[in-house]
C-alpha cells in the first residue's frame, strides 16, 4: 500500500438545526467517498430544535484530503451546518499552567506518558518557581516561569500569549493554575482552555470551598471540568466528579480526598476535548462520553 493509500482516522463533528435527513447524508457521502464509520454519536435537542453529531470513521485516502473536505463541506452546506474534520493522527499541543498544587500536572503528565493522552506537551507555565512542583518529573517540557502581581498581570498575560502563539498551542489546560485569567485572554482563549474548580459547581464557587463543604456539612464533595470564560467558574461544564465523605472527616481530608476527584475529572476533561466528544451548546457541552 503506498503512502497516499493508507487508511487514515477522522474525526467529524457537526451542528446544525434538526431536520431529516442528516445521519443520512453524511452517512451516504462517507460511504460513497470509501469511507467506513467505526463509531457514530448523535443528539437532537428537541427543546431548542438544535442536532449535534460525532463521526469516528476511517478513509482508505484514495481522495486527497482537500477532495474529502470539499465533499463534506457541499452536505454541510445543504443543512447550513458548523462543521469541522480532524486527523486523529495529528496531536493537538497543549500548554499546562499550574501554581504549587501539582497532583493534576502530575496526573496529566503521567496519562500523556503512557498514551492515554492523545498530545503534545509544548509547555508547562506556573506564576512559581520550577521548584514549586520539585516532585513532577516534566522531562524535556520547557517551564516557564511567569510571576505575577496586580501590577504586571497584563505584562504577564501578555508573554503568556507569546508563548501560545510561539508553541503553536491549541488547548490551554489550568491544573489548579490559581490566578484569575483577564476578561480578554477568556474570551480569546473561549473553547479552548479547560479548568478544573476543586468544588461541585455551581455551589461552592471563590475561595476555600473544601472549608466551605465542611461547614454546611455535606455528604458529598465534587470537582468540576469546564471551559474559562470571562464569568468566573461559570464556563460550560465538561466533567464532574464526586466522593462521599462522612461527619468524621475534617477540612484536610476533604483536601486530601479532593486531590484524587480534581485528577480525575481533569484528566477525562482534556481526554473528551482531545478526542473531539465535546461540543459547545451555549453556557452548556454536549459530551459523548467513551
Amino acid at each position: 500500500m503506498s503512502p497516499s493509500q493508507e487508511t487514515t482516522a477522522w474525526v467529524l463533528i457537526v451542528t446544525c438545526d434538526s431536520v431529516p435527513g442528516i445521519v443520512a447524508a453524511f452517512s451516504r457521502t462517507l460511504f460513497e467517498t470509501g469511507g467506513n464509520i467505526i463509531e457514530m454519536n448523535q443528539y437532537n435537542d428537541v427543546a431548542n430544535g438544535q442536532f449535534f453529531m460525532r463521526i469516528y470513521f476511517t478513509h482508505p485516502g484514495g481522495m486527497s484530503d482537500d477532495g474529502l473536505h470539499a465533499e463534506l463541506a457541499a452536505v454541510a452546506g445543504r443543512f447550513g451546518a458548523m462543521w469541522s474534520l480532524r486527523n486523529t493522527a495529528v496531536r493537538q499541543k497543549v500548554l499546562i499552567m499550574v501554581s504549587r498544587f501539582d497532583h493534576c500536572l502530575a496526573d496529566l503528565l503521567y496519562r500523556w506518558r503512557i498514551g492515554e493522552l492523545h498530545m503534545d506537551p509544548v509547555a508547562i507555565v506556573s506564576n512559581h518557581p520550577v521548584e514549586a512542583c520539585g516532585q513532577v518529573d516534566m522531562g524535556t517540557i520547557p517551564f516557564h516561569h511567569l510571576p505575577i502581581t496586580p501590577q504586571t498581570k497584563t505584562m504577564q498575560e501578555d508573554r503568556l500569549r507569546e508563548l501560545i502563539g510561539q508553541t503553536g498551542a491549541e488547548l490551554v489546560v489550568l491544573a489548579r493554575y490559581m490566578q484569575i485569567l483577564s476578561d480578554e485572554l477568556s474570551r480569546e482563549l473561549a473553547g479552548r482552555c479547560i479548568n478544573i474548580h476543586h468544588s461541585f459547581l455551581p455551589g461552592f464557587k471563590g475561595a476555600r470551598p473544601y472549608h466551605q463543604a465542611h461547614r454546611r456539612g455535606v455528604k458529598l464533595i465534587g470537582a468540576t471540568a469546564h471551559y474559562v470564560t470571562a464569568d468566573l467558574d461559570e464556563g460550560p461544564i465538561i466533567e464532574q466528579s464526586v466522593e462521599r465523605i462522612s461527619h468524621s472527616d475534617t477540612a484536610e481530608d476533604l483536601i486530601r480526598k479532593g486531590r484524587d476527584i480534581e485528577s480525575r475529572a481533569l484528566s477525562r476533561a482534556v481526554h473528551y476535548h482531545l478526542d473531539g466528544r465535546v461540543i459547545m451548546h451555549g453556557m452548556r457541552t454536549v459530551v459523548f462520553g467513551d
